[in-house]
């Protein structure tokens, strides 16, 4: 037995994907067999589980002649896993043992919470500590074992020990007063398992204890009902005596009902408070203005707190000859006949008063008369109204409303908590699973669900009561049912609070039928229009009248919101945005929907290919980086419906970002559509071809690049189809060393098309690499003369730096290359920054520059390894190995060296010609490779500034 504190402690959590820890810092463990043997070690409390047992749980149909020898296998490099606390994985005589506690198992822990709970007397502690118990469940436990026979059945096991564990949570919060806490926890158990007698009563003990007693009269009916129909069994008479007691009305007054959210804590919004105090100090009346449940009501509370206000509360009147009588009840004022509004009016009189007029949007003329009469009697008279558009008076000061602020999405650390929406969520959180939210990678999580709902106040709040039911990742996980799945549970006097879906309609139903439709049609974009594309959608879908007016009316409904910066772009919350996406699909009008989506992008990608050829390619990567979510839901409509065609019109437009900007993604598409069966029969397959070999050409893949572009070639119907097929068997064969076969392909190219864009510029590289640096200089004028876009004049400046270092002219190649980086950054061409770059950083090497050279190096490489661009990256790795070499770290260098000539992807080296014996010995994995050229990398720098060179 190891000595408790002789190692680091290992904490192994399988109540969900199963976690490690040592000694707090989670740890990998890759392989589903090394998993299984982990999670069976630990689940076994100590005790020695035997070989045979392990090898049988493994291989359970018929163990290999070498099982015992992998188990073997996996059990060591389990321990260099573990790494310090190696030595709790303890081997027997007859198999191994994992020598930690219960306490460090999560189900052992939950068991141990379990049985004191039990034992103890005052049920607030019990609550306490079961809550604690429930919250150890991540998600479903081990999921990705379940094919491991001795995994599976403990795993059930975890699923009954959890429903034990929720029958007395919810039993010590009914005893507790604290029934309001687990509704939707109680609600989930009945329906996990409908036939549970237990957890039925417990539900329906829950909802009469919540002041919803025919609710719960109801589910113990329904109950009933289901157990006989299915069952042909009759419920114990515990129900009946419950359902009598909650007739009676007993049990209902257990537990209070649940704080109204405007008597919760207001979180993040100090600023706003304050704001609008001011302005209620400079302007009579000031109207708060926002989507549903982004918290005006509570902001506008806030605001009032301290001062003498009267509240006029309008979400349940209807009629708007009620309003003026409504006011009167605020006003307390008991007017029997006559003129009700002009009795307020002489009530208020010269008195300094606020009034809060609270959800004024669906009776905007009724407010909007009512509140000029007043203010025109009152002088003194002070008016704060909540509303989801204005109400169009011309002394009202317009207040808009915001969600609160989420985090970015590079965000992180313990910082996140002071970020607006997250403080939100975890000041709710606590309410309902205190301590659910105890690390930065739960940080994380929340900044996820935050931001999937655009930091709408409601919405997060309704978010974190579903803990109760859904562990925070399964939570994050279901967000894109949010509008159903985020249901309060519990009674309101206004039924449309209850979840965000009502909250949305009721705005929807203030709209014209024209605006609903336009609503409804701009779901299908993902990120929002600009002001232009969203006029022209406008008008395709019929909008009578001017399309602007229309957009300013869903801007002032607060259904739309208008993001003003470099012209504007309209765009939908999350929530609205599946709110009408469900409504398009009612109307019936989803499929011309998503073909206006698709043509939209079809001309966008069209628009784009134009704009990249010219001076003005810089807004062109704007646009197309801005517009990515938008063109990605086009084209995967497009593939969802086999309309290749219209894939193909998103794709091969974008040919010139598939090889100059870091958007993987595109690539992706390209090779995607290339693999269908039906590109043959469609016009657009050649330049779908093309377009797929210069993908798989920089994915490294350089045969099947050559195969695509030759199949294209062979289908090619005009011009530019054949221009699209040679230049990526150019650069095939420039990564090959093919000089001569890479030359005459692009210059084949360059006499298609009346501009020759790079292909001079590859034939002036390739001539120059073959050893003809006249010829190359003339072929790069040619080139270079007839570029116009920032990224051509970038590549033809990183041509002439090739050239100028191939004949020894080390200044002007480098003042070459920093041209050809300036250059295609503006432009966005992140490949000819990264070639550039490596070209640049052999002139610093040669030039004794060495500290900058390393520096650059590490930079290069992690952008190539992020984009996959591994023919590029062997190269520019080849040139680092040569510098670390220089410096004295030759190991690194020599494996470097040996993987590269081991690659078929690495470009051809003369210096090093490729042998197949060479394969074998230097093969190694690319990840582990990257990460020791990093450390090299890294050494070399720390000896540089040690020794000041």
């Amino acid at each position: 037995m190891v000595a408790d504190g002789a190692l680091p402690v290992v904490r192994v959590d399988v109540l969900g994907p199963l976690r490690v820890e040592v000694d707090g810092d989670v740890v990998a463990v890759p392989g589903g067999r090394r998993r299984a043997v982990l999670v069976l070690l630990a689940l076994a409390g100590g005790r020695t589980v035997t070989v045979d047992a392990l090898v049988d749980a493994l291989w359970p149909d018929a163990a290999p002649a070498s099982g015992r020898q992998a188990l073997h296998s996996h059990v060591s490099r389990l321990r260099g896993h573990l790494g310090p606390a190696a030595g709790r994985l303890v081997t027997r005589p007859d198999g191994y043992r994992l020598d930690i506690g219960d306490e460090h198992v999560d189900v052992g822990w939950a068991r141990a919470l379990l049985r004191t709970a039990r034992g103890v007397a005052d049920p607030t502690e019990a609550f306490a500590l079961l809550r604690t118990a429930e919250g150890l469940w991540r998600g479903p436990v081990l999921a990705d074992l379940d094919d491991v026979p001795p995994v599976a059945a403990a795993a059930r096991e975890c699923a009954r020990l959890r429903q034990e564990v929720v029958d007395a949570l919810v039993g010590a919060a009914l005893d507790s007063g604290r029934a309001d806490e687990v509704v939707g926890l109680s609600a989930a158990s009945a329906a996990d398992d409908p036939l549970r007698e237990t957890a039925t009563l417990l539900h329906v003990r829950v909802l009469a204890a919540t002041g919803r007693a025919p609710d719960a009269l109801r589910l113990a009916r329904e109950f009933r009902h289901r157990l006989a129909e299915e069952t042909g069994l009759d419920p114990t008479p515990a129900l009946g005596a419950l359902e009598r007691q909650v007739a009676g009305g007993a049990g209902s007054a257990a537990v209070p009902r649940p704080m109204d959210p405007a008597g919760s804590r207001l979180v993040g919004r100090a600023a706003e408070v304050d704001g609008l105090r001011h302005a209620l100090a400079q302007d009579r009346l000031v109207t708060v203005v926002g989507p549903g449940g982004v918290g005006k009501t509570r902001l506008a509370l806030a605001a009032s707190g301290g001062a003498d206000a009267t509240v006029l509360l309008l979400a349940a009147v209807t009629d708007p000859r009620a309003v003026v009588h409504a006011l009167a009840d605020a006003l307390h004022l008991a007017v029997a006949r006559g003129d009700v509004l002009g009795a307020c009016a002489a009530l208020v009189g010269d008195r300094d008063l606020l009034l809060v007029v609270d959800n004024a949007e669906h009776l905007l003329d009724a407010v909007r008369d009512t509140v000029a009469a007043l203010l025109a009697s009152c002088p003194r008279l002070t008016v704060l109204v909540t509303s989801r558009e204005p109400l169009g008076l011309a002394a009202e000061r317009t207040w808009r409303l915001v969600p609160l602020a989420v985090p970015a999405v590079d965000a992180g650390g313990r910082d996140l908590a002071q970020v607006p929406s997250v403080a939100l969520f975890l000041d709710r959180a606590a309410r309902v699973r205190p301590g659910v939210v105890s690390s930065d990678a739960d940080l994380a999580v929340v900044a996820d669900v935050v931001r999937a709902l655009d930091g709408i106040p409601l919405a997060i709040e309704l978010a974190a009561g579903r803990l109760s039911t859904f562990a925070l990742a399964d939570l994050r996980d279901r967000l894109d049912r949010a509008l159903d799945l985020l249901g309060d549970g519990r009674p309101t006097v206004d039924a449309r609070h209850r979840t965000l879906r009502r909250t949305i309609a009721w705005s929807d139903d203030l709209l014209s039928a024209d605006e609903r439709r336009l609503l409804r049609h701009l779901a299908v974009f993902p990120d929002g229009l600009d002001l232009v594309a969203a006029e022209h959608l406008a008008r395709a879908v019929g909008v009578t009248g001017d399309p602007g007016t229309a957009l300013a009316r869903l801007v002032d409904a607060s259904v739309v919101q208008a993001e003003l910066g470099d012209g504007t772009r309209y765009r939908l919350l999350e929530t609205v945005r599946a709110y009408a996406l469900d409504a398009l699909a009612a109307a019936g009008e989803r499929d011309t929907a998503e073909r206006h989506l698709v043509a939209w992008a079809t001309g966008l990608a069209a628009h784009l290919a134009a704009a990249m050829a010219s001076e003005h390619e810089p807004e062109a990567d704007a646009t197309l980086r801005r517009e990515l979510r938008n063109l990605r839901a086009a084209f995967r409509l497009a593939r969802t419906s086999g309309d290749v065609d219209a894939a193909a019109a998103v794709v091969v437009p974008l040919f010139e970002a598939i090889g100059y900007r870091d958007l993987v993604e595109l690539r992706g598409w390209a090779l995607e559509l290339a693999d269908d069966p039906a590109l043959g029969a469609s016009p657009w397959a050649a330049g779908v071809l093309g377009a797929a070999a210069e993908a798989a050409y920089h994915g490294g893949d350089l045969a099947r690049a050559d195969d695509l572009a030759r199949s294209g070639l062979a289908v090619a119907r005009d011009a530019e189809d054949a221009w699209s097929c040679l230049l990526p068997l150019a650069v095939v064969e420039l990564a090959r060393g093919t000089f001569a076969d890479s030359a005459g392909h692009a210059l084949a190219a360059a006499d298609l098309l009346p501009v020759p864009r790079e292909s001079l510029g590859i034939a002036a590289v390739a001539t120059a690499y073959a050893g003809d640096l006249p010829t190359a200089r003339g072929l790069l004028d040619r080139g270079r003369a007839a570029a116009v876009s920032p990224t051509m004049r970038a590549w033809h400046a990183y041509v002439a730096g090739e050239i100028d270092h191939l004949a020894g002219a080390v200044g002007d190649a480098e003042a070459h290359y920093v041209e050809a980086v300036r250059l295609s950054r503006t432009s966005g061409a992140t490949f000819v920054v990264g070639v550039a770059t490596v070209g640049l950083l052999t002139v610093l090497t040669d030039a004794g520059r060495v500290r900058e050279a390393l520096t650059g190096y590490r930079d290069v490489v992690d952008d190539f390894a992020r984009t996959g661009n591994w023919t590029h990256l062997w190269a520019t790795l080849r040139n680092l190995a040569d510098l670390l070499d220089a410096l004295g770290d030759h190991a690194t260098a020599d494996l470097v060296h040996g993987a590269a000539d081991a690659a078929p992807d690495a470009p051809a080296d003369d210096r090093r010609p490729r042998t197949p014996a060479a394969a074998g010995p230097h093969a190694v994995d690319r990840a582990d490779l990257l990460a020791t050229v990093r450390a090299a990398v890294d050494r070399a720098l720390a000896a540089r500034t040690v020794t000041g060179r």
